[in-house]
């Protein structure tokens, strides 16, 4: 299916850009988050007439994100979980945990632009994870495990 993007899509492409993807990643993601739409005459010259409005509420977003990205690099969030006596944890602290634990700092995070490289943290210690606000913008946030007794 050919769409336009009406925003900057990881892996696919930018603002503007007319692409051919697989018909249900179209239907049942980029059209329905408002990522895309069809690329129809009609579309393509309606997109246009809007193109100076639309790239102006990307840069907005852009640098609402880079502005939140400064304030999240090099902060530390500390997070207690039960744990046993050799320092693992009873479950684990997931990139949800993470957002949640932001969220209490005052930062509006989705557990989806919490990136953990080796999957749910297991054990008690400090570990760097990524959080993209946006696909521009990654910032690095130390997050501390502290194991809680029983």
């Amino acid at each position: 299916m050919q769409i336009i993007l009406l925003d900057k899509v990881a892996n696919l492409g930018n603002l503007g850009d007319v692409v051919k993807v697989k018909d249900g990643y179209a239907r049942n993601f980029l059209i329905p988050t408002k990522r895309a739409r069809r690329a129809t005459d009609v579309a393509i010259k309606e997109f246009e007439a809007r193109r100076a409005e639309l790239e102006k509420a990307a840069a907005e977003k852009l640098a609402a994100a880079q502005a939140l990205g400064d304030k999240l690099s090099g902060k530390t969030v500390r997070i207690s979980q039960k744990a046993g006596v050799d320092g693992r944890l009873f479950g684990s602290v997931t990139n949800a945990d993470i957002a949640e634990a932001l969220k209490k700092d005052g930062f509006e995070i989705a557990k989806a632009q919490v990136r953990l490289p080796n999957g749910p943290l297991k054990t008690v210690g400090e570990y760097t994870v990524s959080v993209a606000p946006h696909t521009d913008v990654v910032s690095d946030v130390t997050i501390v495990v502290v194991g809680e007794a029983d």
